[in-house]
């Protein structure tokens, strides 16, 4: 039986424009350019201004939509709506940006090269195997990753060719092509299947006598957990050597290369690690000047020329088909005056953001001292700027800002803090300055161990606890005390 009540709920949902806005908040530089790329193509209306275009960037559109004495073509919709009594708020593009517009161009961040996959296929096709061995190397060479090694076991790449390739062959019969022609291209060390067999193929390309490098080979084969662990003492036992011996050995070791394809581009063209910060901050007589990018900062416009296509449909008599047109025109100045707003809208979240913690910062701005940094949360930015924590996060994440004293990642400017031996509440970002000068002043024979550290520590007047400098220790990609040994 069906019974009909009314309910009351309670939801909150974001409009799509609200969604797309937190999503261009987000973006650093490159990508930004790359989203403002594709909405100049999708819509029509939209246009940048050009620095050097001396025209009106926008002016009124009351004559685009009517002309006194002329019949307006009937529509759904009201082309008053875009008549503006005022300048509208996106006329004027932010002043408040990098004028150095050259020094972060990115056209060269694209760059082309050879992928190893295809230097080592150039090199198979000119040994002399049979044509179902090159297409069975051929196979395991696709399956070598960005850093040259066969990571895949060989029992899956023998059940892959069967499946896909038709080709039925045996685990030995792949081993086989693996170590006596793949393992034999260059780069020295390719084809091996983890760090001591890469290593290995690559001493033995070293024909020698010299004493280091039959040392470091009769290491990498024999001793390998004992080097990894640092058991210089075992070493030293095992092979009945002087330390000076030792020292050579793990010299020649240290030439070796332990990812071979990491000279490589994965891909035909690939874009370079090249950071373009999405700020800038500059110092002068004490002051601290935030500003933008200035490519996240551009000026945007409804295009003339589509402007005055709406003009020759306002003058025509009303049809069908001169309704869907201007529909359709509707539709992209709509999106057109709502993307520049969300343009103003993220250039002000950013603007906002970045001037609340050069607020918060300012002496770490100046100095370029890390113990100067304060503890600061998002929170904190977040009470400065009255937007929410999200929004906050959004801004800092994957940005950057060249400072006098080099490019900073905003989330390394954030930490928590902890309070010292005077009650002072001070940044984990400086007690892991504090870590890092200490370890990196140790007695390399003797290292410090994390209970030594807390010790250390403490009489600088930061009281903690072992597990916290351990913690610190990995965040700083710092081992422990016996794998920092050294001879």
């Amino acid at each position: 039986m069906l019974k009909q009540h009314l309910q009351l709920k309670l939801g909150q949902k974001l409009a799509p424009q609200q969604i797309q806005l937190m999503k261009l908040i987000q973006l650093h530089t490159l990508e930004f350019e790359e989203e403002l790329e594709r909405e100049l193509e999708e819509n029509p209306a939209l246009e940048i201004v050009k620095e050097d275009s001396k025209e009106d960037e926008f002016s009124s559109l009351e004559d685009a939509y009517q002309d006194e004495g002329t019949e307006s073509i009937q529509t759904d919709f009201d082309v008053n709506e875009y008549i503006y009594d005022d300048e509208p708020s996106y006329k004027t593009a932010s002043s408040n940006y990098s004028p150095d517009d050259e020094e972060f161009d990115n056209e060269s961040l694209l760059t082309e090269g050879q992928s190893l996959y295809d230097y080592l296929l150039e090199q198979i096709h000119l040994v002399n195997i049979t044509e179902e061995d090159e297409r069975i190397a051929e196979y395991v060479i696709g399956n070598l990753d960005t850093d040259g090694y066969l990571r895949r076991e060989i029992k899956a790449i023998v059940d892959d060719l069967a499946f896909s390739q038709g080709i039925y062959t045996t685990k030995e019969k792949v081993e086989d092509i693996l170590e006596n022609y793949i393992q034999k291209l260059d780069p020295p060390g390719v084809g091996a299947r983890g760090l001591q067999e890469c290593l290995l193929l690559q001493i033995e390309k070293k024909v020698s006598s010299d004493k280091a490098v039959s040392l470091a080979a009769n290491i990498l084969r024999h001793q390998f957990d004992a080097l990894t662990n640092k058991h210089y003492n075992k070493i030293i036992q095992k092979y009945d050597i002087e330390e000076e011996d030792l020292k050579d050995a793990l010299e020649e070791i240290s030439k070796l290369s332990p990812k071979v394809g990491g000279n490589f581009d994965t891909q035909t063209i690939t874009i370079n690690q090249e950071i373009i910060p999405d700020f800038v901050i500059q110092v002068k007589d004490g002051l601290v000047i935030p500003m933008l990018n200035s490519k996240n900062a551009p000026t945007l416009r409804v295009s003339e020329e589509y402007k005055d296509i709406l003009t020759t449909y306002s003058h025509d008599k009303n049809s069908s088909e001169h309704k869907q047109a201007a529909l359709f025109i509707k539709q992209k100045l709509d999106a057109a005056k709502w993307y520049i707003d969300a343009i103003n809208q993220r250039q002000n979240t950013l603007l906002q953001t970045i001037t609340a913690i050069v607020k918060f910062q300012k002496d770490y701005f100046i100095t370029g001292d890390e113990k100067s940094l304060k503890p600061m949360i998002l929170k904190d930015v977040a009470d400065i700027t009255g937007f929410d924590i999200s929004t906050i996060s959004r801004v800092v994440k994957s940005k950057y800002a060249d400072t006098p004293n080099g490019i900073v990642y905003l989330k390394d400017l954030f930490s928590d803090s902890l309070t010292n031996d005077d009650g002072e509440e001070v940044s984990t970002k400086e007690i892991k300055t504090h870590l890092q000068e200490v370890i990196g002043k140790e007695n390399k024979r003797k290292p410090l161990t994390d209970d030594a550290l807390v010790v250390i520590l403490k009489e600088q007047g930061y009281n903690i606890a072992r597990r916290t400098i351990a913690k610190y220790r990995e965040q700083l990609n710092i081992p422990v005390a016996r794998l920092r040994k050294e001879l």
